[in-house]
C-alpha cells in the first residue's frame, strides 16, 4: 500500500492511540500518504450527543494536532486532514457551516445510518428489507452526486440478508454508478481482518462485472492496523482473485 485515506482517531470514542502513533505507524509501513478521516461531527438541534463521533468542540484540537504533525513529518509522509461522514440531507447545511472555517482536505462517505441519530439503526445490522437497501444505495448515489466525497467507505456495509437477486440488483446499481464516475470501490481492511460481512466476495464479484477498480482502506482504529502485513495481503489477494485493479492514490491526492 502506498496510501490510506481511512484513518480514525480516539476522538470518535471507539478508536485507540495518539495521533502521533498513527503517523509513525504509517511511516513504518512505508505509506507515502496518510489521510485522517475521523467520524465527522453533526450539529443536532435537540442537543443529542453521539457516542460514535467526535464533538464539534473537538475540531480545533483535531486540526491543530494533525497540522502540527503534518509540518513535523513533511519530509517523511504526506498527511491529509479530512472526515468520514454520512450523507443525511437535513443535516448537511449545518455541517457545512460547522466546517466552513477549517482546512478540510477531503471527505469520504460512510453511510452508517440512513437517518440522523438516534432515529436510524446502524446499517451493519442484518436486514432483509429491500426498501432499506434501496434507500441506502439511493443515499450513497445522491451523496456522491454532491461532489463532496472522494469515495465510498465500505460500500457493502448494509448487511442485506434477503434474496441474492435483490442484493445483486441494488449493489449492481451502485457499482455501475461508481464505475461511470471513475470512483474506486473500497476493500475495507477492518472488515476483512475481522471476518465481518464486508467487504464480501459476492460484492466484489458484482464489482468485477461492473469493471470497478478498488482501493484498500485500512479503516484504522488502532495504529497497528496501518502496518500489520497479513490483513493487507488478504485484501490484495481478494483484489487479485476477482481481477480488480488496485488504485494506489485517489485522484489529486498523490504523493
Amino acid at each position: 500500500m502506498k496510501a490510506n485515506y481511512h484513518t480514525h482517531t480516539k476522538r470518535c470514542h471507539h478508536a485507540w492511540g495518539e495521533d502521533r502513533e498513527y503517523v509513525e505507524a504509517a511511516i513504518k509501513s512505508g505509506l507515502k500518504v496518510l489521510g485522517f478521516s475521523d467520524h465527522c461531527p453533526w450539529i443536532y438541534d435537540d442537543g443529542y450527543v453521539s457516542a460514535t463521533r467526535m464533538l464539534p468542540s473537538q475540531l480545533d484540537n483535531y486540526f491543530k494536532s494533525l497540522t502540527d504533525l503534518k509540518n513535523e513529518y513533511k519530509s517523511d509522509i504526506k498527511i491529509l486532514i479530512g472526515f468520514e461522514s454520512e450523507y443525511i440531507p437535513e443535516l448537511m447545511e449545518a455541517q457545512d457551516r460547522l466546517l466552513a472555517d477549517y482546512p478540510v482536505d477531503y471527505q469520504i462517505l460512510g453511510e452508517h445510518f440512513t437517518e440522523r441519530e438516534p432515529f436510524s439503526a446502524y446499517t451493519g445490522f442484518p436486514s432483509d428489507d429491500e426498501m432499506y437497501l434501496k434507500k441506502y444505495v439511493d443515499f450513497i448515489i445522491e451523496g456522491m452526486e454532491t461532489g463532496r466525497y472522494a469515495y465510498v467507505a465500505h460500500p457493502d456495509l448494509l448487511n442485506f440478508t434477503g434474496s441474492g437477486e435483490v442484493f445483486e440488483r441494488h449493489y449492481s446499481r451502485l457499482c455501475r454508478y461508481l464505475f461511470e464516475k471513475n470512483i474506486p470501490v473500497e476493500i475495507n481492511l477492518l472488515g476483512v481482518r475481522d471476518g465481518r460481512h464486508y467487504t464480501s466476495e459476492r460484492f466484489l464479484e458484482i464489482a468485477r462485472r461492473a469493471g470497478n477498480k478498488v482501493i484498500i482502506g485500512c479503516d484504522a482504529h488502532t495504529p497497528s492496523a496501518l502496518y500489520e502485513s497479513e490483513p493487507i495481503e488478504k485484501c490484495i489477494a481478494l483484489a487479485e482473485k476477482f481481477g480488480l485493479e488496485i488504485v494506489d492514490y485517489l485522484h489529486g491526492m498523490a504523493e
